[in-house]
């Protein structure tokens, strides 16, 4: 008994080939450590929006303490739960993973009928906390928020608001705006960041709900985009003088994305120990600190029973927003 409590506790740590030793010991005399080939690692989103570039990064490094290629592959659509989807077909071996925002586990299940059955997917380590800033687009004609609610309120419907996707964050967003102020919107889903930040250089619809991001901040501050509020517990560094929308009255509406890591039920514990142990290392490091940092993101440092009771209390409390707002998918 010391001597397997002694093995679970290396493995944990992450401590190199006698853990993989270990590991292959205590999987019922498996021949073969893992990892022994690529690792997919499927991102919910289109390339270049901020959950793209942090998941590459991690990558990168959780390929160098692996010691195996990891393989980022964009699978966007369903506002995430098309590449958590994948994850739940797939083998539960630990070779194939999703990094995501949590709204698939926590939200869409709650507009209708979801891809998967939430208990299917297991959340093995947090990636990020991230600001979401509602922006005033080029072809907008107002300066702050409450120019852009009489602007809505004056003409229902006209302004279109483009989101990430049906069942997104950023949807709610919009939906609990809509039932506290007594305004409509358009909502204009997309698939995820890249192709909504370029739409939304050219003017193509009046507002825009996003993660906070250097490429979107950067956008702030060149004049193209227009902060009106943010998503966040507080005001962001970068945009002191962008007021959260807690601050505006909007407190059912002050919401923030969490990112992380998902695997298929059934994968092997020691498997997503493992990984956990070895993506807080990587989130702990300077570099990944620092780029996550420039976007106003958090890191997510979380064992996985914590990101799971963190994914669970989100999930009640989406429930009742949706219950509350009659939020309906689209």
């Amino acid at each position: 008994m010391q001597r397997r409590t002694f093995m679970i506790q290396a493995m944990a740590l992450g401590c190199g080939s006698g853990v993989q030793l270990a590991m292959a010991q205590m999987q019922g005399g498996t021949s073969q450590a893992w990892p022994q080939k690529p690792i997919k690692l499927l991102v919910a989103y289109p390339p270049g929006g901020v959950s793209d570039v942090m998941a590459r990064m991690v990558a990168e490094r959780l390929a160098q303490r692996l010691n195996v290629p990891v393989l980022v592959e964009n699978r966007p659509g369903a506002s995430g739960a098309l590449a958590v989807n994948v994850v739940n077909k797939s083998a539960n071996d630990g070779y194939t993973l999703a990094v995501s925002a949590i709204s698939p586990l926590t939200l869409s299940p709650h507009l209708g009928k979801p891809l998967f059955d939430p208990k299917d997917i297991v959340p093995v380590a947090g990636l990020m906390v991230s600001p979401v800033l509602l922006v005033a687009t080029p072809s907008a004609g107002f300066a702050d928020f409450k120019s852009m609610l009489s602007a809505a309120k004056s003409k229902p419907f006209a302004l279109r608001w483009a989101t990430s996707g049906a069942a997104s964050l950023g949807h709610v967003m919009l939906e609990q705006l809509h039932a506290a102020a007594q305004v409509d919107f358009t909502h204009i889903p997309y698939k995820g960041g890249g192709q909504q930040i370029t739409d939304a250089l050219s003017g193509q619809f009046e507002l825009l709900s996003v993660n906070a991001s250097s490429a979107v901040l950067q956008h702030i501050q060149e004049g193209k985009l227009r902060p009106l509020a943010v998503g966040s517990p507080a005001r962001l560094e970068s945009l002191p003088g962008v007021p959260t929308l807690a601050e505006l009255g909007f407190a059912a509406a002050n919401l923030s994305s969490q990112f992380g890591f998902f695997a298929a039920t059934g994968t092997p514990p020691l498997i997503l120990e493992r990984l956990n142990a070895e993506i807080q290392v990587v989130l702990g490091q300077q570099t990944v600190r620092e780029r996550l940092s420039a976007a106003e993101c958090l890191p997510l440092k979380t064992s996985a029973l914590e990101f799971k009771r963190i994914i669970a209390q989100e999930s009640d409390n989406m429930a009742r927003i949706v219950k509350e707002a009659r939020i309906v998918g689209e």
